[in-house]
């Protein structure tokens, strides 16, 4: 790295930047004062050796510092997680929503800030929260008998959870021109503004077909810019989709693949387990995991990650 006057704007290696212009004068000052004297020269050589390292030292330094501004920019602030019935219709539905009762009490227990931005979308606020969370995208299957099978028939139904890391820098820009925007009423319980005003916001970019509605906010303006910022999240992550099939010999080692279409877990109610696929692992007491108690999976998969050991989930039977 070489040094650049821009170290000065940044309020994080201003004092760096400093010091290394000080040193700088401080050698230029030795020589000047060293005229044509031989053995003055000698000593300002030797000064400026040691300046040369402390200015390295700096400037190592300041890289440290922003390569780690740059990280926590591109680190994200929160993940938004969508849940979707899959097969099985209406225990499929009810599944979904059982899965994110999971998550916002696991986030909830991890004293992570939730918001629910639609019916089954749900905000999660926490430094955290996407180290947590990320290896949660994927198929959930559930094996049980529904309350309303009178043959005690184990019924077997899937629900889909997305998990979209928003960052304070998206890393795409979006054509307002490829943006179509509905505005409707948003719904829940009462409220002169819940029920007189169009808050609620739907974008959908025309490219891709892709489409977000936010309710949870109070005025259609905050509505819009969270929508906008869901839907930058959710094209970021179809782009890291596609690109992750493209090389997909090359991330055998990885704990999945995030792709939504992948089975990850399967909780089976009779059997009080739940396996995940991609571990080759189970655990018991399903009603403490569903009451948010997911630490031990979140851990091993983590654990798994850093070691990169884990590959692909396999269709369990």
């Amino acid at each position: 790295m070489e040094y650049s006057a821009e170290f000065k704007k940044n309020h994080a290696t201003a004092y760096l930047a400093e010091e290394y212009e000080r040193l700088d004068s401080e050698k230029r000052e030795g020589k000047d004062a060293a005229g044509g004297d031989a053995e003055l020269l000698q000593m300002a050589e030797e000064d400026a050796k040691r300046i040369d390292a402390r200015q390295r030292e700096i400037l190592g330094q300041i890289e440290q510092i922003l390569a780690k501004e740059k990280e926590e920019a591109e680190r994200p602030k929160a993940v938004v997680m969508e849940f979707r019935a899959a097969a099985g219709g209406d225990e499929a539905a009810l599944f979904a929503g059982e899965l994110r009762d999971l998550y916002m009490k696991y986030a909830e227990s991890r004293r992570w800030k939730v918001r629910s931005i639609d019916d089954l979308t749900l905000e999660i606020a926490g430094a955290e929260a996407y180290d947590a969370l990320r290896y949660e995208t994927g198929v959930h299957r559930v094996q049980r008998v529904p309350l309303t099978e009178k043959n005690g028939r184990i019924h077997t139904s899937t629900a889909s959870v997305a998990v979209l890391p928003i960052r304070a820098k998206p890393s795409i820009e979006i054509n307002p021109a490829d943006i179509d925007m509905e505005f409707s009423r948003s719904g829940g319980a009462g409220g002169q503004n819940v029920n007189k005003v169009e808050t609620a916001v739907r974008l959908i970019h025309k490219p891709t077909g892709v489409d977000v509605r936010s309710s949870s906010e109070r005025s259609q303006k905050a509505n819009r810019e969270k929508a906008m910022e869901i839907l930058v999240a959710k094209l970021e992550a179809a782009h890291e989709e596609a690109e992750a099939k493209k090389h997909a010999a090359e991330r055998k080692a990885q704990v999945g693949t995030g792709d939504r279409s992948e089975k990850i877990r399967t909780y089976n109610f009779p059997q009080d387990r739940i396996t995940d696929h991609r571990l080759k692992e189970s655990w018991h007491n399903l009603p403490k995991i569903m009451a948010g108690g997911l630490d031990p999976i979140v851990e091993a998969l983590q654990a798994a990650a850093a070691g990169g050991g884990v590959g692909p989930a396999e269709d369990a039977e």
